[in-house]
Protein backbone atom coordinates (compact mmCIF):
# COMPACT_ATOMS: atom_id res chain seq x y z
CA UNK A 1 0.00 0.00 0.00
CA UNK A 2 1.43 3.66 -0.94
CA UNK A 3 2.36 5.67 1.63
CA UNK A 4 -0.28 8.97 -0.14
CA UNK A 5 -3.09 6.10 0.41
CA UNK A 6 -1.74 5.20 4.25
CA UNK A 7 -2.34 8.73 4.84
CA UNK A 8 -5.31 9.36 4.25
CA UNK A 9 -6.69 6.28 5.91
CA UNK A 10 -4.67 6.70 8.79
CA UNK A 11 -4.40 10.80 9.66
CA UNK A 12 -8.29 11.03 10.15
CA UNK A 13 -9.10 8.89 12.70
CA UNK A 14 -6.93 10.86 15.39
CA UNK A 15 -8.32 13.74 16.14
CA UNK A 16 -11.69 12.94 18.35
CA UNK A 17 -11.39 16.35 19.94
CA UNK A 18 -15.33 16.02 21.78
CA UNK A 19 -17.74 12.95 20.94
CA UNK A 20 -20.26 14.76 19.10
CA UNK A 21 -17.40 15.71 16.67
CA UNK A 22 -16.65 12.31 17.21
CA UNK A 23 -19.88 10.63 16.35
CA UNK A 24 -20.57 12.36 13.82
CA UNK A 25 -17.34 11.29 12.01
CA UNK A 26 -18.28 7.74 12.37
CA UNK A 27 -21.50 8.42 10.88
CA UNK A 28 -20.94 9.85 7.99
CA UNK A 29 -17.39 7.91 7.25
CA UNK A 30 -17.87 4.31 8.39
CA UNK A 31 -15.16 2.60 9.94
CA UNK A 32 -12.40 4.62 8.49
CA UNK A 33 -12.98 6.91 10.95
CA UNK A 34 -13.28 4.58 14.07
CA UNK A 35 -16.69 3.78 15.86
CA UNK A 36 -18.45 5.50 19.16
CA UNK A 37 -19.79 2.50 21.74
CA UNK A 38 -20.91 5.10 24.54
CA UNK A 39 -18.00 7.34 25.75
CA UNK A 40 -15.47 5.05 24.03
CA UNK A 41 -14.36 6.28 20.26
CA UNK A 42 -12.15 3.47 18.76
CA UNK A 43 -10.29 2.46 15.76
CA UNK A 44 -10.06 -1.69 16.22
CA UNK A 45 -7.15 -1.99 13.30
CA UNK A 46 -5.59 0.17 10.55
CA UNK A 47 -2.33 -0.09 8.32
CA UNK A 48 0.86 2.11 9.39
CA UNK A 49 4.60 1.96 7.20
CA UNK A 50 5.61 -0.12 9.35
CA UNK A 51 2.87 -2.31 9.84
CA UNK A 52 -0.37 -2.50 11.93
CA UNK A 53 -1.94 -0.24 14.78
CA UNK A 54 -5.03 -0.28 17.36
CA UNK A 55 -6.34 2.83 18.96
CA UNK A 56 -8.92 3.45 21.73
CA UNK A 57 -10.09 6.48 23.53
CA UNK A 58 -12.57 6.18 26.31
CA UNK A 59 -14.24 10.09 28.05
CA UNK A 60 -14.94 10.86 31.67
CA UNK A 61 -14.23 14.88 31.71
CA UNK A 62 -17.18 16.56 30.57
CA UNK A 63 -15.00 17.92 27.76
CA UNK A 64 -12.29 15.15 26.42
CA UNK A 65 -9.08 16.44 27.61
CA UNK A 66 -7.16 13.63 25.94
CA UNK A 67 -6.26 14.64 21.95
CA UNK A 68 -4.00 11.68 19.98
CA UNK A 69 -2.68 11.45 16.67
CA UNK A 70 -0.91 8.80 14.27
CA UNK A 71 1.08 9.90 10.52
CA UNK A 72 2.52 7.54 8.37
CA UNK A 73 5.08 8.32 5.20
CA UNK A 74 7.22 11.45 4.82
CA UNK A 75 8.74 12.93 7.92
CA UNK A 76 9.66 15.90 6.34
CA UNK A 77 8.08 18.20 3.82
CA UNK A 78 10.26 16.74 0.82
CA UNK A 79 7.53 14.12 0.28
CA UNK A 80 9.75 12.19 -2.04
CA UNK A 81 13.48 12.66 -0.81
CA UNK A 82 12.37 12.69 3.02
CA UNK A 83 12.77 9.77 5.31
CA UNK A 84 9.52 7.80 5.64
CA UNK A 85 8.61 6.50 8.71
CA UNK A 86 5.56 6.76 11.44
CA UNK A 87 4.41 9.45 13.72
CA UNK A 88 2.28 8.65 17.33
CA UNK A 89 1.62 11.50 19.54
CA UNK A 90 -0.56 11.30 23.16
CA UNK A 91 -1.20 14.17 24.41
CA UNK A 92 -2.94 14.49 27.83
CA UNK A 93 -4.75 17.71 28.47
CA UNK A 94 -5.05 19.54 32.10
CA UNK A 95 -7.14 22.69 33.15
CA UNK A 96 -8.87 22.05 29.85
CA UNK A 97 -8.51 20.69 25.96
CA UNK A 98 -7.45 23.47 24.16
CA UNK A 99 -3.39 23.21 24.59
CA UNK A 100 -3.99 19.55 23.78
CA UNK A 101 -5.72 20.29 20.68
CA UNK A 102 -3.20 23.06 19.76
CA UNK A 103 -0.28 20.57 20.09
CA UNK A 104 -2.30 18.24 18.01
CA UNK A 105 -2.40 20.43 14.68
CA UNK A 106 1.15 22.05 15.47
CA UNK A 107 3.82 19.31 17.02
CA UNK A 108 3.89 17.16 14.21
CA UNK A 109 4.26 20.00 11.26
CA UNK A 110 6.88 21.25 13.56
CA UNK A 111 8.80 18.10 13.13
CA UNK A 112 8.11 17.74 9.50
CA UNK A 113 9.68 20.78 9.32
CA UNK A 114 12.64 20.71 11.31
CA UNK A 115 13.62 17.46 9.84
CA UNK A 116 13.48 19.51 6.81
CA UNK A 117 15.96 21.94 7.69
CA UNK A 118 18.11 19.24 9.37
CA UNK A 119 18.02 16.76 6.37
CA UNK A 120 17.22 14.21 8.57
CA UNK A 121 15.44 12.73 12.03
CA UNK A 122 17.33 13.49 15.42
CA UNK A 123 17.40 14.45 18.74
CA UNK A 124 17.45 17.54 17.90
CA UNK A 125 14.87 17.89 15.59
CA UNK A 126 12.15 16.26 18.10
CA UNK A 127 13.32 18.69 20.90
CA UNK A 128 13.17 21.62 18.57
CA UNK A 129 9.70 21.06 17.76
CA UNK A 130 8.75 20.79 21.35
CA UNK A 131 10.22 23.97 22.30
CA UNK A 132 8.69 25.33 18.79
CA UNK A 133 5.29 24.34 19.76
CA UNK A 134 5.51 25.24 23.31
CA UNK A 135 6.12 28.75 21.81
CA UNK A 136 3.78 29.63 19.64
CA UNK A 137 1.21 28.03 22.46
CA UNK A 138 2.40 31.15 24.41
CA UNK A 139 2.02 33.33 21.89
CA UNK A 140 -1.64 32.60 21.75
CA UNK A 141 -1.65 32.77 25.76
CA UNK A 142 -0.25 36.33 25.08
CA UNK A 143 -2.44 37.60 22.57
CA UNK A 144 -5.55 36.24 24.51
CA UNK A 145 -4.87 36.96 28.01
CA UNK A 146 -6.80 39.80 28.49
CA UNK A 147 -10.17 38.31 27.06
CA UNK A 148 -9.34 34.68 28.21
CA UNK A 149 -6.77 34.61 31.37
CA UNK A 150 -7.63 30.84 32.37
CA UNK A 151 -5.68 29.82 28.96
CA UNK A 152 -2.38 30.91 30.76
CA UNK A 153 -3.26 27.34 33.03
CA UNK A 154 -4.57 25.30 30.41
CA UNK A 155 -1.38 22.90 29.47
CA UNK A 156 -0.97 19.14 28.17
CA UNK A 157 1.31 16.13 28.69
CA UNK A 158 3.02 15.44 25.56
CA UNK A 159 4.20 11.88 24.20
CA UNK A 160 5.72 10.94 21.24
CA UNK A 161 7.17 8.25 19.13
CA UNK A 162 8.69 8.23 15.92
CA UNK A 163 10.23 5.54 13.88
CA UNK A 164 12.43 6.37 10.76
CA UNK A 165 15.14 4.83 9.70
CA UNK A 166 15.23 2.19 11.26
CA UNK A 167 15.71 3.99 14.68
CA UNK A 168 13.17 4.53 17.23
CA UNK A 169 12.67 8.15 19.18
CA UNK A 170 10.48 8.32 22.02
CA UNK A 171 9.93 11.53 23.63
CA UNK A 172 8.06 12.93 26.75
CA UNK A 173 7.12 15.65 28.92
CA UNK A 174 4.81 14.79 31.27
CA UNK A 175 3.16 11.10 32.78
CA UNK A 176 2.26 9.83 29.37
CA UNK A 177 4.00 6.31 29.00
CA UNK A 178 4.84 4.27 26.04
CA UNK A 179 6.10 0.36 27.06
CA UNK A 180 7.94 -1.76 24.46
CA UNK A 181 6.64 -5.82 24.29
CA UNK A 182 9.61 -7.28 23.56
CA UNK A 183 10.00 -11.65 23.31
CA UNK A 184 11.86 -12.54 26.36
CA UNK A 185 12.03 -16.11 25.61
CA UNK A 186 10.96 -17.69 22.08
CA UNK A 187 11.31 -21.08 23.55
CA UNK A 188 8.40 -20.40 25.84
CA UNK A 189 6.58 -17.11 24.13
CA UNK A 190 7.52 -15.04 27.12
CA UNK A 191 6.71 -11.77 26.33
CA UNK A 192 8.64 -8.85 28.16
CA UNK A 193 7.44 -5.24 29.17
CA UNK A 194 10.20 -2.63 28.91
CA UNK A 195 9.21 0.98 29.57
CA UNK A 196 10.68 3.48 27.06
CA UNK A 197 9.42 7.12 28.32
CA UNK A 198 10.66 8.90 31.22
CA UNK A 199 7.68 10.13 33.05
CA UNK A 200 8.03 13.90 34.81
CA UNK A 201 5.47 13.49 37.82
CA UNK A 202 6.63 14.91 41.58
CA UNK A 203 4.86 11.54 43.18
CA UNK A 204 8.45 10.38 41.77
CA UNK A 205 11.56 10.62 44.35
CA UNK A 206 13.87 11.59 41.28
CA UNK A 207 11.23 14.23 40.07
CA UNK A 208 11.19 16.21 42.78
CA UNK A 209 14.91 15.88 43.67
CA UNK A 210 15.25 17.46 39.53
CA UNK A 211 12.83 19.96 41.15
CA UNK A 212 14.79 21.02 44.63
CA UNK A 213 17.94 20.63 42.29
CA UNK A 214 16.83 22.99 39.56
CA UNK A 215 15.15 25.35 42.06
CA UNK A 216 17.95 25.47 45.21
CA UNK A 217 16.43 28.59 46.78
CA UNK A 218 12.60 27.76 46.79
CA UNK A 219 11.95 25.63 49.48
CA UNK A 220 8.18 25.57 48.47
CA UNK A 221 8.96 23.87 45.02
CA UNK A 222 7.07 20.68 45.91
CA UNK A 223 4.45 20.78 48.29
CA UNK A 224 2.98 17.79 49.56
CA UNK A 225 -0.87 18.59 49.89
CA UNK A 226 -3.46 15.91 50.93
CA UNK A 227 -0.94 13.35 50.69
CA UNK A 228 -0.27 14.25 46.93
CA UNK A 229 3.24 15.43 45.94
CA UNK A 230 2.70 19.08 44.07
CA UNK A 231 5.05 21.18 41.54
CA UNK A 232 3.91 24.67 44.19
CA UNK A 233 1.67 22.80 45.77
CA UNK A 234 -1.26 23.11 42.70
CA UNK A 235 0.08 20.40 39.89
CA UNK A 236 1.90 17.37 39.98
CA UNK A 237 3.74 17.39 36.37
CA UNK A 238 6.68 18.78 36.09
CA UNK A 239 7.04 19.17 32.01
CA UNK A 240 4.37 20.27 29.69
CA UNK A 241 3.58 22.08 26.98
CA UNK A 242 1.32 25.01 27.79
CA UNK A 243 0.94 26.15 32.08
CA UNK A 244 2.02 29.31 31.31
CA UNK A 245 1.49 30.60 34.71
CA UNK A 246 3.98 28.72 35.93
CA UNK A 247 6.30 29.22 32.68
CA UNK A 248 6.58 32.74 32.97
CA UNK A 249 5.85 35.40 35.86
CA UNK A 250 3.83 37.91 33.23
CA UNK A 251 0.95 35.47 33.65
CA UNK A 252 0.57 34.51 37.09
CA UNK A 253 -1.03 37.30 38.50
CA UNK A 254 -4.19 38.90 37.78
CA UNK A 255 -6.62 38.76 36.23
CA UNK A 256 -6.06 34.90 36.23
CA UNK A 257 -7.67 33.07 39.27
CA UNK A 258 -6.12 33.60 42.32
CA UNK A 259 -5.92 29.43 43.33
CA UNK A 260 -3.11 29.48 40.46
CA UNK A 261 -0.73 32.13 41.52
CA UNK A 262 2.26 31.77 43.31
CA UNK A 263 3.22 34.18 46.15
CA UNK A 264 6.03 33.99 45.52
CA UNK A 265 8.00 35.93 42.03
CA UNK A 266 9.85 33.52 40.26
CA UNK A 267 12.39 34.55 37.18
CA UNK A 268 13.00 30.92 36.24
CA UNK A 269 10.23 28.70 34.61
CA UNK A 270 8.68 26.34 37.50
CA UNK A 271 8.06 23.58 34.83
CA UNK A 272 10.32 22.82 31.51
CA UNK A 273 8.38 21.76 28.16
CA UNK A 274 12.18 20.16 26.90
CA UNK A 275 10.99 16.79 26.51
CA UNK A 276 13.30 13.73 27.56
CA UNK A 277 14.41 11.46 24.75
CA UNK A 278 15.63 8.37 24.40
CA UNK A 279 16.54 6.73 21.20
CA UNK A 280 17.70 2.73 20.35
CA UNK A 281 17.75 0.67 16.97
CA UNK A 282 14.79 -1.84 16.18
CA UNK A 283 15.57 -4.91 17.42
CA UNK A 284 14.12 -7.88 15.80
CA UNK A 285 12.65 -9.49 19.36
CA UNK A 286 10.52 -6.05 19.77
CA UNK A 287 7.04 -7.01 18.97
CA UNK A 288 4.88 -3.79 19.57
CA UNK A 289 4.47 -0.57 21.27
CA UNK A 290 1.70 0.92 23.66
CA UNK A 291 1.56 4.57 23.71
CA UNK A 292 -0.70 5.80 26.90
CA UNK A 293 -2.02 8.28 28.58
CA UNK A 294 -1.80 8.06 32.39
CA UNK A 295 -5.40 7.11 32.83
CA UNK A 296 -4.47 3.57 31.24
CA UNK A 297 -1.32 3.07 33.69
CA UNK A 298 -3.30 3.70 37.01
CA UNK A 299 -4.90 0.77 36.75
CA UNK A 300 -2.60 -1.64 34.60
CA UNK A 301 0.92 -2.09 35.34
CA UNK A 302 3.73 -2.48 32.34
CA UNK A 303 3.64 -6.19 32.40
CA UNK A 304 -0.18 -6.84 32.53
CA UNK A 305 -0.24 -4.73 29.37
CA UNK A 306 2.22 -5.98 27.33
CA UNK A 307 0.51 -9.69 28.06
CA UNK A 308 -2.86 -8.78 27.21
CA UNK A 309 -1.57 -7.32 23.95
CA UNK A 310 0.85 -10.71 23.14
CA UNK A 311 -1.66 -13.14 24.18
CA UNK A 312 -4.85 -11.44 22.14
CA UNK A 313 -5.43 -11.05 18.41
CA UNK A 314 -4.69 -7.49 17.24
CA UNK A 315 -8.01 -6.42 16.05
CA UNK A 316 -9.57 -4.07 18.48
CA UNK A 317 -6.29 -4.99 21.04
CA UNK A 318 -6.55 -1.09 22.10
CA UNK A 319 -10.07 -1.52 22.95
CA UNK A 320 -9.67 -4.42 25.02
CA UNK A 321 -6.20 -2.57 26.92
CA UNK A 322 -9.09 0.33 27.79
CA UNK A 323 -11.71 -2.05 29.18
CA UNK A 324 -9.51 -3.76 31.25
CA UNK A 325 -8.17 -0.80 32.70
CA UNK A 326 -12.24 0.31 33.42
CA UNK A 327 -12.60 -3.14 34.94
CA UNK A 328 -10.04 -2.63 37.58
CA UNK A 329 -11.62 1.04 38.49
CA UNK A 330 -15.02 -0.66 38.83
CA UNK A 331 -13.59 -3.12 41.00
CA UNK A 332 -11.81 -0.35 43.12
CA UNK A 333 -15.06 0.58 43.67
CA UNK A 334 -16.83 -2.58 44.34
CA UNK A 335 -19.16 -2.35 41.37
CA UNK A 336 -19.66 -4.11 37.61
CA UNK A 337 -17.89 -2.85 34.57
CA UNK A 338 -21.51 -2.44 33.01
CA UNK A 339 -22.45 -0.26 36.18
CA UNK A 340 -19.95 1.72 35.38
CA UNK A 341 -20.32 2.43 31.47
CA UNK A 342 -23.73 4.07 32.75
CA UNK A 343 -22.23 6.47 34.35
CA UNK A 344 -22.22 9.78 32.47
CA UNK A 345 -18.74 12.26 31.41
CA UNK A 346 -17.87 14.54 34.35
CA UNK A 347 -19.39 12.21 36.77
CA UNK A 348 -16.97 9.42 35.19
CA UNK A 349 -13.83 11.74 36.07
CA UNK A 350 -14.48 10.30 39.73
CA UNK A 351 -13.84 6.74 38.80
CA UNK A 352 -11.21 6.62 36.13
CA UNK A 353 -9.81 9.57 33.64
CA UNK A 354 -9.40 9.85 29.81
CA UNK A 355 -7.64 7.65 28.62
CA UNK A 356 -6.11 7.11 25.14
CA UNK A 357 -4.07 3.97 24.01
CA UNK A 358 -2.66 3.88 20.75
CA UNK A 359 -0.91 0.04 20.47
CA UNK A 360 1.73 0.01 17.10
CA UNK A 361 2.81 -3.46 16.15
CA UNK A 362 6.14 -3.45 14.64
CA UNK A 363 6.18 -6.03 12.24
Amino acid sequence: MGTARIRRIVTPCWRPSSRNETENNSSKNGDSNGRVDGLMWYKDCGRHVNGEFSMAVVQANNLLEDQSQLESGSMSFFEDDGPQGTFVGIYDGHGGPEAARFVNDHLFNNIKRFTSEHHGMSEEVIKKAFLETEEEFLSVVQEQWVKKPLLASVGSCCLVGIICNGMLYVANAGDSRAVLGRLHNKAHKEIKAIQLSSEHNASMESVRHELRSSHPHDPHIVILKHRVWRVKGIIQVSRSIGDAYLKRAEFNKEPLLAKFRVSEPFEKPILKAEPTISVQKHHPDDQFIIFASDGLWEHLTNQEAVEIVYNYPRNGIARRLVKAALCEAAKKREMRYSDLKKIERGVRRHFHDDITVIVLYLD
